[in-house]
């Protein structure tokens, strides 16, 4: 019985996690970077958790908000605001391939948000920014529209 509940874990992890990344946004759950403001990132200098009560969709995800004046902000500019390759790893997207990321390896550069996949990835991502960052935005558009 334990053996059974652990592998239907395992497969709702992984359904979840493949609908995550067939999108255009990292959205696991359907909440966009894992329902943190996308605003407060730029705003705060910091990590923020949006709250359900300032709730938008945009690109078939769910975006939390931790004000509404953040909320109102990203409606008058989502691009502005929305992380680089979908909040999908940068580093990852530079590579060719979709990978989800965790939250603490944000970056803003150059009034861009981006995201990595952890905090090794992200390492190595710093040590080459201004190069990575050409080859996933060359490359974005192909990787965007894979599973």
């Amino acid at each position: 019985m334990k053996r059974l509940l652990i592998i239907a874990a395992l497969a709702f992890v992984t359904v979840i996690q493949a609908k995550a990344q067939s999108s255009e946004i990292f959205a696991p759950g359907g909440k966009a970077i894992k329902g943190y403001d996308p605003v407060a990132f730029f705003k705060e200098s910091k990590p923020v958790k949006g709250s359900e009560k300032f709730e938008y969709k945009w690109k078939d995800a769910n975006w939390y908000f931790a004000s509404a004046e953040n909320l109102e902000a990203f409606k008058a500019e989502p691009e502005k605001y929305a992380p680089q390759y979908g909040g999908y790893c940068a580093y990852g997207t530079a590579q060719g391939h979709k990978a989800p990321t965790e939250t603490a390896t944000w970056t803003v550069l150059n009034d861009k948000l981006y995201f990595n996949y952890s905090s090794k990835v992200k390492e190595a991502w710093v040590k080459d920014q201004t190069n990575l960052i050409k080859q996933a935005d060359e490359k974005w558009p192909e990787v965007k529209g894979q599973k």
